[in-house]
Formats: structure tokens, sequence, C-alpha cells
């Protein structure tokens, strides 16, 4: 019983690791609690349409898989994830020209936990991550965790800065290099072939692992494809991908593509982390796309999406200010804004809220602490009056601050 100790109980002065009393909670995750407000039209998470979920589909199938597995769906399951489901994706990439066995493939809670996976295996304090500037917010936080420090490079409309990159590895030795090769978020940016095989190149030349965080390949609805960095650079990439963006985000399904050796490494960690991912939804997922499915939801993903991003574009066009400009994606999720130099983009989201509108600031992508005057702008999850709306808004909101 706590009577006679009440008084004596302090929670709040236990000893926490001084790393976590650091680490800062995600900017993503903090402005999703104010644009969940009623009424607000968000352009602030990197959310899929909710609306285009397959849920009739996703019901019948679940009785299907407690039907045909029985208590295996519910049961502990292997660290490398279901047999089938990996055995498919094996089979799915190897289609797409990257040859790849059942063993290259470990299944993930989400590319997040592949994210952490890998600052786990590769980084001590104060090593360097190479790294896009801008990078996700969300790998920056998971890196952070580590005590890692970055060699940035610079981008353009063409992805990272490839002359910039050997001259940061001579300086920094970093452990990875990490990109966003597609659809980069949060600047919607797609790296250029001859980029992606001179990155390559120079990623083996060093020998340091190339990772591709690719949650996007698929939803491509412009412009031409250009092939994985895997295609060029085999066992020398670690490739991060995941239903969440082409299925449903709840699911927490996503995979890592690497060499056998290093998945060992990959699975040794997962198993200290969360023994195995979610067996339900693996044997679900897998009833999904062994069944059919998958192809013509992706195409009806892109239908949607693509009607969304050509109208921000255009009322993007028709309405904001002059001195801003912005990324025009070939697929993904996201624009990218940046203002004239002396608007910071923080200091008016509280107004934006005010007009019932709400976006993500730019800086924290900038692992720097720079880039005050950006923002990213998600279509994927408004609708297309939401979106005419809501960037009608933020083009008045712009004009009265400039």
């Amino acid at each position: 019983m706590l009577v006679g100790l009440k008084e004596k109980i302090q929670p709040d002065k236990w000893k926490i690791a001084d790393h976590v009393v650091k680490l800062e909670t995600s900017i993503i995750r903090e402005i999703l609690k104010i644009s969940s407000q009623p009424g607000v039209i968000s352009f602030a998470g990197g959310l899929p349409a909710p609306e285009l979920f397959p849920l009739e589909i996703l019901k019948d199938l679940s009785a299907q898989v407690i039907d045909k597995y029985n208590f295996m769906c519910c049961q502990y399951s292997l660290s490398m994830g279901v047999k089938e489901l990996r055995e498919w994706i094996a089979d799915y990439t190897t289609k797409q020209g990257m040859p790849t066995e059942i063993d290259n493939i470990l299944i993930t809670c989400g590319s997040q936990q592949g994210i952490e996976l890998l600052a786990r295996v590769f980084i001590e304090p104060g090593d360097y991550i190479l790294t896009e500037n801008p990078t996700y917010v969300g790998a920056l936080q998971a890196f952070n965790y580590y005590r890692a420090r970055y060699a940035t490079v610079e981008m353009d409309s063409d992805g990272m800065l490839i002359d910039q990159v050997e001259e940061k590895i001579n300086k920094y030795k970093p452990k990875l290099i990490y990109t966003i090769s597609n659809f980069q978020n949060p600047t919607g940016i797609t790296m250029s072939e001859d980029r992606r095989v001179e990155l390559v190149k120079i990623a083996t030349k060093y020998n340091i692992p190339l990772i591709d965080d690719n949650p996007y390949g698929e939803l491509r609805f412009a412009g031409k494809p250009v092939p994985e960095l895997k295609s060029y650079g085999g066992d020398q990439v670690v490739t991060l991908k995941t239903f969440s963006k082409i299925v449903a985000p709840g699911f927490r399904i996503a995979w890592m593509n690497a060499t056998k050796s290093i998945n060992r490494q990959f699975e040794k960690v997962k198993q200290c982390t969360d023994l195995h991912t979610n067996a339900f939804s693996q044997y679900l997922l897998y009833e999904f796309v062994s069944q059919g499915f998958l192809e013509p939801h992706i195409e009806k993903i892109k239908a949607d999406y693509r009607k969304k991003r050509e109208l921000m574009l255009k009322v993007l066009e028709d309405t904001f200010p002059e001195g801003v400009s912005w990324t025009k994606p070939e697929g993904g999720l996201f624009l990218w804004l940046e203002l004239p130099s002396h608007i910071s983009a923080k200091e008016l989201l509280p107004k934006a809220i005010e007009l019932k509108v709400a976006y993500v600031y730019g800086q924290p992508f900038f692992p720097g602490g720079e880039g005050e005057n950006t923002m990213r702008l998600n279509f994927s999850n408004a609708t297309l009056e939401g979106i005419e709306q809501g960037i009608k808004r933020l083009a008045r909101l712009l004009k009265e601050n400039m």
C-alpha cells in the first residue's frame, strides 16, 4: 500500500541519461497535435490519403489469414520476418533488375526502425554521417540519439552535389552515406541517373555503406523513371523500403535489403529491440501482394496524388507572391518552398494556425539548423478543396508579412 509513501515518490528526480534529456521531440509530431484541431487544413504530416486505404479488401483478407495460417499468424515469429513475405519481396526486387535472395531481406517495424537499426549497428558517439542538406528529420532524430555528427552536402534540382561528396569524405571520414534518392523528403527532388552512378563509385572507392532510404519510389506520376541506387551499387547499397506509402502506414511493415553478412548484424540488434515485427500484419500484407492487389492499388494512389500535386502547383503559381520559389516533384508526397531570406517560416506558423492551415517549417530538416526561410507542404493527405483553400490562406499570410 502507498499509505505514508506518497510524499517520498519523486519520479521527476530520477536520473535519466543525459543524451535522452537532450533529445528533441519530433517537430512533425508536435505540429500534427496542433493541426489536428477541427477545421485546420494540414499540409504538415507525411500522411497518405486515408480514403485510399483498401479497407474492404483488407477486411476480407484478414479472415482468410486466420483461416489459412491459424495460430501461426498470432504466434511469435522469426526476427528476419515471415518467410512468405520475404520471398515475395525478394522476387519482386529481382524482377525490378536487382537480383535478391530471401536472406537479403529483413522485415522491420516501419522504415524508421530500419534507420534505427543502421544507427545501432554502425554509429558510435562522434561518428560522422554524410547526408543531403536538408534531409529527413526522422533520420536525424534517430542518428542524434547515438550522438552522430554530420557532413552535409548541398542539393540542386538533380539531387546531391556529387562534386562535394569526396571532399567531405576526406575531411570527415563518415561511417555512412545516407540519401533519399527518390522524391526526397523534404524537398521532393529526385537524384539524376548520372549522379547515382557517381555516388556509387565514390561509396565503393572508400568502402562506405550507401544507405538509400526509398519509401516513395513506387509513387512516380510524372517524368522518366530512374533505376534504384542498388541497381548500380549492389551490395554496396543498403535499401530501405516500406508498405506504409503504398498500402497503409498503420501496419508498420517495411524492409531492409542488404548483403547477408550485414543482415546478420541487423538481425542481432533487432532481436534486442522488439524480437520480431508484427506477424499478423506480415501475413496479411503477403496475401494482399500475392493475390495481385498491390499493382492496381499503386496505380490508384498515383492517379489521386497526381491530381493533388498538379492542383497545389497551379494554386501556388496563381496566388503566391514574387520572391517565393518551390520544387516541382515528379512523385512522392511533398513540395519544398523557399521564402525570402528575411522571413521565418517558424515564426509564421502560429499565424497560419490562426488561419486554420498548417505546414512544417524547414529548419529541423537541416543538421546545422539553418533554413529558417523554408517550409515543407504535403499534398497527399488533403482534399482537392482543402488544397485550394489552404494554399490561398498561406498566400494571404505571406503577402501580409512580406
